[in-house]
């Protein structure tokens, strides 16, 4: 069964107040292409088809035109589910009567987890479609009062998937997670922290015969080939830059093993962080598309009138402008103590705010309550 696996769409998605419809409509007609010519019996989208919980009717038109052509007009059936930053609500509107057309769209924890399963020439295989779910949402679903972190979630999750089928036969687990060991970039919106790491152990996933993943914006496998993430369509933020974009391409054999290959996908307009002095990027003696969205790091140590509004007559896509030397002070000065709030979670923030401001570590009680507004305020996000 040859199988295509994508995800991190971000549809709506606006870097640097711009809007990226247009890059996206391009990217997504070049996947169509890619498509067509490789003719998957399946599609897999692991999540984050929007970038937020109420998406601009731009990109719902985007994603409508996409799955139609796909699923009416190619007749692929896709599997979907929603990341983090989906809105379970919304995407579940009329997902049941969706299935009867080839589209298995799972947004919520519901029914028991049964996988949809798809035929070959060698039997079936199953998917199991397991949408971002916060560790409350799992302890609900499983009734179990020892569910406080993503990982003890996910081992319910497995548990429950390998107590309920033949493990034998081919299984194909398609996840939104932050699997330990990835590498991420600052797109990425940290999964929620409250109660516990976000991070879930690939071990997990070791009897599955492929693990489709979606969160982490880089192509990249964790632990071993066959447990994926196929990355974001696009580049969404300069720390991205030097990423390819691809989306994967795999083949199950009768055994379950995978056959992998990949399709870069080419932006209309790259996303580059781009070193130079002031001049030389005046002159155009350095080799850059003008139409790229550029971080520019002027070099130059002297005083420069307006240059942001004198290098947009060259590069009218220009995002970001900084002096290099003066930002390399900042990141000095600030380094540690960024990585080190980067690594709390929303909770260890507060506590930290309450400490600074109150000069005493915060009650137990006030953080109990504190958990729960922060929980609240996420499952309002993502329009729960």
């Amino acid at each position: 069964m040859k199988i295509l696996h994508t995800a991190d769409w971000h549809l709506g998605k606006i870097v640097n107040s711009v809007h990226m419809t247009e890059d996206q409509a391009f990217i997504l007609d070049q996947l169509l292409e890619i498509i067509k010519e490789e003719k998957p019996d399946a599609i897999i989208i692991a999540g984050d088809l929007y970038d937020r919980s109420v998406p601009p009717k731009e990109a719902v038109e985007l994603l409508n035109n996409m799955l139609t052509t796909i699923i009416s007009e190619l007749h692929i059936p896709v599997l979907a589910i929603s990341g983090n930053h989906d809105s379970p609500d919304r995407l579940d509107f009329g997902s049941r009567l969706f299935r009867s057309q080839g589209l298995y769209l799972e947004t919520k924890f519901k029914g028991d987890l049964s996988p949809v399963t798809l035929y070959d020439d060698y039997g079936p295989v199953h998917f199991h479609l397991i949408p971002y779910i916060e560790p409350a949402d799992a302890r609900a679903f499983f009734n179990d009062d020892e569910i406080h972190s993503h990982q003890s979630a996910m081992e319910a999750v497995v548990r429950h998937i390998e107590s309920t089928n033949d493990m034998n036969e081919r299984h194909v687990f398609v996840g939104h997670a932050f699997l330990a060991g990835g590498m991420e970039s600052e797109s990425e919106e940290r999964l929620s922290m409250i109660g516990g790491s976000p991070y879930v152990d690939a071990h997990l996933f070791y009897n599955f015969s492929y693990v489709a993943l979606g969160h982490l914006h880089q192509p990249q496998r964790v632990l071993k080939e066959n447990i994926r993430y196929s990355g974001s369509i696009l580049k969404y933020s300069f720390s991205e830059a030097k990423q390819k974009k691809s989306t994967t391409i795999l083949e199950l054999d009768q055994q379950g093993f995978c056959e992998l290959s990949y399709r870069p996908l080419v932006p209309k307009r790259d996303m580059k962080v781009v070193e130079a002095y002031f001049e030389a990027l005046i002159s155009g003696s350095i080799d850059i598309s003008p139409d790229d969205y550029l971080h520019v790091q002027l070099l130059d140590d002297g005083q420069l009138v307006d240059p942001m509004g004198k290098l947009r007559k060259r590069y009218p896509n220009i995002l970001r402008l900084e002096r290099k030397a003066l930002a390399s002070q900042v990141q000095l000065n600030d380094l540690s103590r960024i990585r080190e709030k980067q690594r709390m979670s929303h909770t260890e923030l507060f506590e930290a705010f309450y400490m600074e401001m109150k000069g005493e570590e915060i009650p137990e009680e006030r953080k109990q309550q504190m958990n729960q507004v922060v929980q609240l305020l996420m499952e309002e996000e993502r329009g729960k």
